[in-house]
């Protein structure tokens, strides 16, 4: 199972990535989530602490690893370097364990512009090629926005990919550019998990905003959610109901995808 998770910032998606990741550990299966989301906030929402947090660097701020792998030393780097570096060791050698998710923090390449192609944005493009189409873990990718680490050679073999959505106009225009943005890489289903609902006229706006046959399902907004995120904790130990309304989301995953 390969499962790209991703939204607008502050609508829930490492929430709804996170309880996933949880869920497919309960049943014994081996989880592999990678954070590539610049904000990295899943390894908290997984149930790491602070302090073992701290001893964690985004592999793309590794840049001795990233040197060794692609031979960009300091009088080539930016200039001459492999674009298919090795990776496959990289999930056993620097992947963390907590409540049976191995998580693998990516991190993110910040660059004045767009398009970037550099050694750093080539390791994570291999590593994220590397997790989908090899590794028989399930692997639960919680995404920024773009879609720019993904390639069709990827995407092709993607089970799902989620878009989180609030009731909101912004929230849900979003969709539609990640479903353009995915279009692009050859992705003709984009599904949508609406978080944060309050009210029948939530439920009412996600209803009209987004076709039936997209829409994989609702999580009401949850206090329990928001005090774990307080807390620092993950959620799946906080909120029952909310963990049962992802499960119920999970289910229609697995049977889609059992389908196919």
């Amino acid at each position: 199972m390969k499962i790209a998770v991703t939204g607008k910032g502050g609508v829930g998606k490492t929430t709804v990535a996170a309880i996933l990741a949880r869920l497919y550990a309960s049943e014994g299966h081996p989880v592999l989530a990678a954070d590539v989301d610049p904000d990295a906030n899943l390894g908290a929402a997984l149930g790491f602490t602070e302090e073992e947090l701290a001893l964690i660097t985004p592999i793309s701020k590794m840049r001795k690893l990233i040197a060794e792998r692609t031979g960009a030393g300091a009088e080539t780097y930016g200039k001459f370097f492999k674009i298919n570096p090795k990776v496959d060791d990289i999930p056993d050698l620097l992947a963390k364990e907590k409540n049976g998710v191995r998580l693998l923090v990516l991190g993110t390449v910040e660059t004045g512009g767009s398009g970037c192609v550099c050694p750093e944005h080539v390791v994570l493009k291999q590593v994220i090629s590397h997790l989908i189409l090899r590794r028989e873990d399930v692997v639960i990718l919680d995404m920024e926005a773009g879609l720019e680490h993904l390639g069709r050679g990827t995407t092709d073999v993607m089970d799902e990919f989620i878009v989180v959505v609030e009731p909101g106009a912004r929230s849900v225009q979003t969709y539609h550019q990640i479903t353009k943005l995915a279009g692009d890489l050859g992705v003709r289903t984009v599904r949508v998990v609406a978080n944060k609902i309050r009210t029948p006229e939530d439920e009412a706006f996600i209803r009209e905003a987004i076709p039936r046959e997209n829409l994989l399902g609702m999580v009401h907004y949850s206090e329990d959610v928001a005090a774990s995120d307080r807390a620092g904790r993950s959620p799946y130990d906080y909120s029952r109901e909310t963990v049962n309304e992802i499960r119920a989301i999970k289910a229609l995953i697995d049977r889609s995808t059992d389908k196919k």
